[in-house]
């Protein structure tokens, strides 16, 4: 196994300039780090284990959590993997905080000002989708505080790595179920989250993807509930008014429960084909009950522990994670196979 002296003995600098590297402790020359993580990489470097606790016991790390979705029950299962990883850390001498907001730009950024005011040594957050957030998250990277994403990701940031599902996947593996479970002429709304969250507007786009091949199947109309459930109870219900000829819907966030609540009291719940994302208790017992079709799951609590899981390693090791995007699987769940 490769030690840090033969590190810094093949890249011509001092074993402190290597542990600086690898522990991400004071300016080192750009291309002087290079070299070293080149070399580390193909040694196949890893850290000693008591090392690591000794290092992370010292360091006193601090690591932030921002979740969109505050009143939003999938949540609840991702805030039990950060607190279950939070836990573990615990014996590593590094603390969790975590700041829940609702989908509104300025709570998140409030969020992250709070945690950065606190001394965070990284942060995993669900982010807005705003150029606001992009650039905040760009500037805490180029501060050397990691940031990994997690549930929904955003385009052309500094982050570390994203944790969640593949959203355009999950959309059309939505769209290929309401192929399959549907006949004749299929005319479908849309219920989405809202606008300004990446993973609802991939997962909408896979869906028209996948039913743009189908001259049966034409969507209607969309509407956005901001994952409320009296939210989504009135704008199902408008939409349905509006659209009587609808007779398929897709969830493609949360607020199902007062969706199909809407659909219930239209007496529409005879003949609506309805799929949705996600597996709460509401959801399950729609399903028990034969309104809704199928589901799509996409492991939250994963989406909580192994974020946290990927920053501490990074910011006691230097190691980099296994990819950029990290997905989890997408499974899809009928009354059946509750």
């Amino acid at each position: 196994m490769a030690t840090i002296k033969e590190i810094a003995a093949l890249a011509g600098v001092s074993r402190g300039t290597v542990d600086r590297v690898l522990n991400h402790r004071g300016a080192v020359n750009p291309q002087t780090e290079q070299k070293i993580l080149e070399i580390v990489q193909a040694l196949d470097y890893k850290p000693n284990k008591a090392g690591i606790v000794l290092a992370a016991q010292k360091k006193n790390l601090k690591l932030g959590v921002v979740l969109l979705g505050l009143s939003t029950p999938f949540y609840d299962d991702v805030l039990e993997g950060v607190r279950s990883k939070a836990a573990e850390l615990e014996g590593y001498n590094c603390t969790v905080v975590i700041r829940q907001t609702e989908y509104c730009l300025q709570q998140q950024l409030d969020a992250i000002e709070a945690l950065l005011a606190e001394g965070i040594n990284g942060l995993a957050i669900s982010p807005y989708n705003d150029s606001s957030i992009r650039d905040k998250i760009n500037e805490l990277c180029g501060q050397g505080i990691p940031v990994v994403t997690l549930n929904t990701d955003i385009e052309n940031s500094n982050r570390l790595a994203y944790v969640g599902s593949n959203y355009y996947r999950s959309g059309q593996t939505a769209g290929g179920l309401m192929h399959l479970m549907t006949r004749g002429d299929i005319r479908v709304g849309i219920i989405s989250g809202s606008r300004n969250v990446l993973c609802h507007t991939e997962r909408i786009a896979g869906f028209c993807h996948v039913i743009s091949a189908y001259s049966n199947i034409r969507i209607v109309d969309t509407v956005t509930n901001n994952d409320d459930e009296v939210e989504s109870y009135e704008r199902t219900t408008g939409l349905l008014a509006r659209h009587p000829e609808i007779n398929a819907l897709y969830f493609s966030a949360g607020g199902v429960y007062g969706g199909c609540r809407a659909v219930i009291a239209a007496g529409r719940d005879a003949d609506m084909t309805i799929i949705t994302n996600d597996m709460v208790a509401t959801t399950r017992d729609l399903m028990e009950k034969g309104l809704i079709a199928a589901t799509i799951c996409q492991q939250p609590f994963l989406q909580g522990y192994n974020p946290l899981s990927i920053l501490f390693t990074y910011l006691t090791t230097g190691e980099l994670p296994p990819a950029e995007n990290n997905y989890v699987d997408v499974e899809i769940r009928i009354r059946e196979n509750l």
